[in-house]
């Protein structure tokens, strides 16, 4: 694995851990694809940290299973905002 390779996937997934993160939303701040941060934290942190593996797959089984809660509330919003007034 390249260098570079391994200082983002020490990057991403410890910003996953610290701050909870979405995939989504840590893709967008290391400006890199849903894909790659995906393949970062699931194929590639396990063969270099097993405990910040641990700790990533715990925030991202919370994501999971909190992802539809957050998909009804942004239809919701959606729907909300575009009511006619009057």
């Amino acid at each position: 694995m390249k260098d570079y390779i391994w200082k983002r996937v020490l990057e991403v997934s410890k910003y996953i851990a610290s701050n909870n993160a979405t995939v989504r939303q840590t893709a967008g701040v290391f400006q890199v694809s849903k894909s790659t941060v995906h393949k970062d934290v699931t194929e590639r942190l396990p063969q270099i940290n097993q405990t910040l593996f641990n700790q990533v797959k715990e925030v991202l089984e919370v994501n999971k299973a909190e992802r539809h809660l957050r998909g009804g509330e942004a239809t919701k919003k959606k729907y909300q905002s575009n009511l006619p007034y009057g």
